[in-house]
């Protein structure tokens, strides 16, 4: 294990302090986003150190050009060509940085992919995150979305982050409090929007978790594996048979993961749909007075699961997916958003919000 980490912090150190600093001019974003949507950036870097970072960020204030931070492009949707320095996140790395006999503190750097991470913990039997392995992005898109799956969220490991201030030019550290973290949000979606490179992210992990396996789809693939008492690794690898079986692989068919939001209603109002839909699928939600409804399950009763309309359309293994099968524009994508939505609200009167980032 010491040397993992030795390997691991050694990475980090080079990937941190090296320089190799190059900006195009309009540069095509379809490759950096799994959408595969058409956009120009007016300038372009690829960031591998944070010494690159403070270059690129001294030579766009020269300019009097903005700043956007581009992760692994799998939770965006370019609506238009940005017209500022766009800076691809590659700055990579993972150590540990405390540990005890009951738990272990990870950092990891914001460019490195989040899977990444979840495999380093996974590897040295640390739970906390195992259910989310596989959620596609980096490890700095992570917090702004605070992602989740399958009853786990990145609030419930988060430490801390280091981000550096876009304005300022200065480094700030967030605590969990202050990232204000809330199913699929944060503050970093709203008041600090754009402002902020987050550079890395700290979770702490325990050595004896409780291991959280109330959702059908676990439940149904540990029983068909004979699985009665999994280990973290069994989990994660469950984890990732199911994705594996629901989500397209971007490589192949061009998509941003789960498009909408699961929508939370009041209990009274789930009971009053629930006598109009007896079958309604519905999950607890974080806040006691609220029901979460699968978006997916909504998109696929109001009718477009697998239905496609020209070059776009919802997948068919997973309704939740939107895909762009014949290199769709994202004035298509954005009609296909609304015509679901509108779909949805008409059968079910719920109003069902993009997880994507939609970028305008």
């Amino acid at each position: 294990m010491i040397y993992a980490v030795l390997m691991w912090t050694s990475r980090m150190y080079l990937s941190y302090n090296s320089s190799m600093l190059k900006i195009q001019k309009q540069v095509d974003l379809r490759k950096h986003n799994t959408l595969k949507i058409a956009a120009k950036a007016a300038y372009f870097a690829i960031i591998y150190s944070k010494v690159e970072l403070q270059e690129a960020y001294a030579w766009a204030k020269k300019k009097n050009l903005p700043i956007f931070v581009l992760g692994g492009g799998s939770n965006i949707l370019f609506s238009q060509n940005i017209k500022a320095l766009v800076l691809k996140n590659e700055i990579k790395g993972i150590s540990v940085i405390k540990e005890t006999k009951t738990a272990a503190w990870l950092e990891a750097r914001s460019g490195e992919w989040w899977s990444t991470l979840v495999h380093f913990a996974v590897t040295h039997n640390w739970g906390g995150i195992e259910n989310l392995y596989y959620v596609p992005g980096t490890v700095g898109a992570a917090p702004v979305q605070n992602i989740g799956a399958y009853g786990v969220e990145l609030k419930d490991t988060f430490v801390s982050l280091l981000a550096f201030d876009l304005q300022s030019g200065k480094e700030k550290i967030f605590t969990a409090e202050e990232c204000k973290f809330a199913y699929r949000d944060s503050v970093f979606k709203h008041k600090y929007k754009g402002r902020y490179f987050i550079l890395s992210v700290t979770v702490k992990l325990s050595k004896n978790p409780k291991l959280k396996l109330d959702y059908g789809d676990i439940k149904a693939k540990l029983s068909e594996q004979g699985i009665k008492k999994p280990n973290i690794r069994q989990v994660a690898e469950i984890i990732r048979q199911i994705r594996d079986s629901k989500l397209p692989n971007p490589a192949v068919l061009a998509n941003a993961g789960s498009f909408f939001k699961n929508p939370e209603i009041s209990i009274s109002a789930f009971k009053k749909l629930q006598l109009r839909f007896p079958e309604i699928k519905f999950f607890p939600s974080a806040r006691p007075e609220k029901i979460k409804v699968p978006a997916g399950w909504l998109i696929e009763q109001a009718g477009f699961k697998g239905k496609r309309f020209g070059p776009v359309g919802m997948y068919e293994n997973q309704a939740l997916i939107l895909v762009n099968y014949e290199g769709a524009s994202a004035k298509q994508v954005l009609a296909q958003v609304r015509r679901v939505q509108l779909g949805v609200y008409k059968k079910f009167g719920l109003k069902i919000e993009p997880e994507v980032n939609i970028i305008n």
